[in-house]
């Protein structure tokens, strides 16, 4: 059975959900102060039902990763990820003029049942210099909070529509020219605890061969600090994404920087004609405990999509 959630709004700056005393989830929408970082809204902190962390804030290593966000790493040159930029042939620069932000600019409508929280949150993209490239509708959907089995589950959908006279043209570093490097899309940024974590698919995919795979889903087990607890984050494509506009491929890290990205265009370039769409839709699994394989399984086979 579900557990009853608490949602806190604190305008101009985030939603939260808390179940059981615990904060399972902030969702940031108030701007970063730091440019370089490509402000935009994220999701942090989250935690399992058992109060675990499992996601990293500005770690040493890479500053603008924040949690759970939406990137897109080389867009029609701009950088909409944050940070440093690859440039083939100079490996990554600091090029503050090729980053881009994404704009909140209001909640369309926010839901909250006993169990559920849903909203959608209307935002723009907006190119260094103040062009706005795309609108956006981005769908969240906190639901199946179960303190029985230690889960609780997260849904992100994005419709995204081009408002530019010319095509948006959406990459990586990787179709930029440097190999394993293809992250761009949804980014999860794990805990530094997490470092080393078991990666896992389905069959016998597992490890390194997830790293630009195609799988319709993934599986990072990391190991706490401090306490004798694993925790574990499935994440799954919905069914719908098999007919998106571009083939998906995981882009995983799992030693010191672990990370997830569902990356839409890890191996080639595609673009977005002016005024049309594309969508995608997510869920993150949030579980307490190490899962296996069939563990994984069988929650996703009795949790369907709506």
């Amino acid at each position: 059975m579900s557990a009853t959630i608490t949602v806190t709004h604190r305008h101009g700056e985030h939603v939260s959900v808390e179940a059981g005393g615990v904060q399972l989830m902030s969702y940031v929408y108030k701007p970063d102060p730091v440019a370089f970082e490509s402000r935009k809204p994220y999701a942090h902190p989250l935690r399992t039902l058992g109060g675990r962390h499992v996601s990293g804030y500005r770690p040493a290593d890479h500053r603008w990763h924040k949690g759970l966000q939406m990137t897109a790493s080389h867009l029609s040159g701009q950088n909409f990820w944050g940070g440093h930029t690859y440039v083939p042939g100079d490996w990554y620069q600091e090029l503050p003029d090729r980053i881009g932000s994404m704009r909140h600019d209001g909640f369309a409508g926010i839901t909250v049942g006993r169990d559920r929280l849903s909203f959608a949150e209307n935002l723009t993209w907006v190119a260094n210099g103040g062009d706005e490239w795309a609108k956006e509708r981005r769908d969240i959907v906190v639901h199946s909070v179960e303190p029985d089995e230690g889960t609780w589950a997260l849904d992100w959908g994005i419709e995204l529509t081009n408002v530019r006279d010319t095509p948006l043209v959406f990459g990586s570093p990787t179709t930029a020219g440097r190999e394993l490097a293809g992250y761009t899309g949804l980014h999860w940024r794990g805990p530094r605890d997490f470092g080393g974590g078991r990666v896992l698919g389905p069959g016998d995919l597992e490890g390194e061969a997830m790293m630009g795979a195609q799988a319709p889903w993934l599986a990072f087990v990391g190991e706490h600090d401090f306490v004798d607890a694993h925790s574990t984050l499935v994440f799954a494509h919905a069914p719908e994404n098999d007919k998106a506009i571009h083939e998906s491929h995981w882009f995983v890290r799992a030693q010191e920087a672990p990370m997830v990205a569902f990356s839409w265009a890890y191996f080639d370039e595609f673009e977005l004609p002016p005024g049309e769409s594309f969508a995608y839709r997510y869920r993150i699994v949030v579980a307490d405990g190490a899962w296996d394989r069939d563990r994984v399984t069988r929650y996703l086979d009795g949790h369907g999509w709506s």
